[in-house]
């Protein structure tokens, strides 16, 4: 039940070469612990570019097992730096860092009760691929304060919120034309949201959420109900701004803010902290996981419970949908990512951090693989994995070993941009980190699985008319 949590506002200071050896070293000596997973030739023009074997690619979805094929070679994702230097004034932790749902801001808890707002095409322009000769300070790879000065003003700005309280949480949610079924018959509301309306939703220490319009960073809202930390804040995908969230008060808690924030309903199941919640792509199901062993799915029709998932040996942190809403991932301090059909309650991938697998007894203790954070990429064909190993992981979810790795300390979440181009990472000490993700072709079949759910819920690909081999093509097995 216990969240780690470093000092508040000591900053660390660390000579550059010492840093990345010592993260590279790390990163050596992860891999050689996993079976078929060997140190290669360097292919960068420094260490910064390492490359390492392994034995074979699965040709699906499984638990264990290492299909037997041809090595071959993965490089460390690239560390994606800034020209501008690092902003030293953030020093406390981020636990949290999200991207706007269009793709025109990015958001993180900068610490000491802020929250900073970047326009996402802003911070690209000022990104380059470590390497360049234009890179000369390894504080460059952090996140740095934009010079408004520079920026154009006919651009959306930056901003930086004062939450008046430390910022555990953030959400973006996006307006769009109102379902019918959505409508509340009252005559008059506060707030008119507009069809291109962009909020930023803030879960704070005292249990207050806090509503923020985008464009200007003025206040809108300020929801009270919780009782405790707001742990986690997710909107419903489909535009009709309802909120959900989830807090250390053993509730989740239904909000419609185009009802002027009327709590609609309280959720309650969990017997302890809530930590994490998510929407499925469809808005029809959240899930919902804390300080027990124990993944919830509700019906959000009928805000309901639909099932109760169990595997996990510790407590499960963090959770998220795939893109077609056929996979379930969580995260749980058991050094574990399972991957869930979430509709039968089937797990069909496992992916571990620590080799051997650890017995149930080490996995409910306390260890130093606690995986942290986990998000699916865009494509639904990747997932990132954060844990306090101080390592990065991007996996396929059709292979039993990593993509690529890269080296982090004191890692607490990560994110992957709009476009799934980009995977951002908060840390203990309020720094953002990016790389670039894995670039891979998708296979014709993982093509196929994503294109039938953008025209059909995944529960009824199972009830169409076509012939088993097809079928089975088009499902996500074990």
């Amino acid at each position: 039940m216990s969240e780690r949590r470093g000092s508040s506002g000591a900053h660390r200071s660390f000579k550059e070469e010492r840093d990345r050896s010592a993260a590279i070293s790390q990163a050596k000596a992860v891999l050689q612990k996993w079976p078929g997973v060997k140190e290669g030739s360097g292919s960068g023009e420094d260490d910064s570019e390492l490359s390492f074997g392994r034995t074979g690619a699965g040709r699906g979805p499984r638990r264990g097992g290492v299909a037997a094929g041809k090595p071959r070679s993965r490089t460390i994702g690239e560390l994606l730096a800034l020209a501008a230097p690092f902003d030293k004034k953030c020093g406390r932790e981020n636990w949290t860092v999200a991207f706007a749902p269009d793709g025109s801001y990015f958001a993180w808890s900068q610490g000491y009760c802020t929250v900073k707002l970047v326009p996402w095409s802003q911070c690209l322009t000022n990104f380059l691929l470590h390497g360049t000769k234009n890179i000369t300070n390894s504080n460059s790879l952090r996140l740095s304060r934009q010079n408004s000065d520079g920026a154009q003003k006919n651009k959306p700005r930056e901003h930086i919120i004062d939450c008046g309280d430390i910022v555990w949480s953030l959400a973006f949610g996006s307006s769009v034309p109102e379902k019918q079924s959505r409508c509340v018959n009252i005559e008059w509301h506060r707030f008119k949201f507009g069809q291109d309306q962009l909020l930023l939703a803030t879960g704070l220490s005292n249990g207050r959420i806090k509503i923020w319009d985008v464009y200007t960073g003025k206040l809108l809202l300020n929801l009270v109900d919780h009782t405790e930390v707001v742990r986690d804040l997710t909107f419903a995908p489909d535009g009709s701004l309802i909120l959900v969230s989830a807090s250390r008060d053993k509730t989740l808690r239904v909000w419609d803010l185009k009802d002027d924030g009327n709590m609609m309903k309280v959720l309650r199941a969990h017997q302890n902290w809530v930590y994490s919640c998510a929407f499925s792509p469809d808005s029809s199901m959240l899930c919902s996981v804390g300080a027990s062993k124990a993944v919830f799915l509700w019906d959000m029709d009928k805000y309901t419970m639909i099932r109760k998932l169990e595997g996990h040996h510790h407590d499960v942190v963090a959770c998220d949908f795939s893109p077609d809403g056929a996979l379930l991932a969580t995260a749980s301090y058991d050094t574990r990512v399972y991957v869930w059909d979430p509709h039968t309650g089937d797990i069909l991938m496992e992916f571990g951090h620590l080799f051997p697998p650890p017995t149930p007894i080490f996995a409910g203790g306390a260890n130093d693989r606690w995986v942290r954070s986990v998000s699916f990429s865009h494509d639904g064909l990747h997932i990132a994995s954060l844990a306090d190993d101080k390592m990065v992981r991007f996996w396929r979810i059709d292979e039993d070993y990593p993509v690529q790795v890269a080296p982090l300390s004191n890692g607490l979440c990560c994110a992957f941009s709009t476009d799934g181009s980009v995977l951002a990472a908060g840390t203990h000490d309020g720094s953002v980190y990016f790389w670039a993700t894995p670039r891979q072709i998708p296979s014709l079949q993982h093509l196929c699985r994503m294109s039938i759910r953008r025209v059909m819920p995944t529960q009824e690909v199972q009830k169409l008319p076509i012939p088993s081999k097809v079928l089975e093509f088009l499902s996500y097995r074990i």
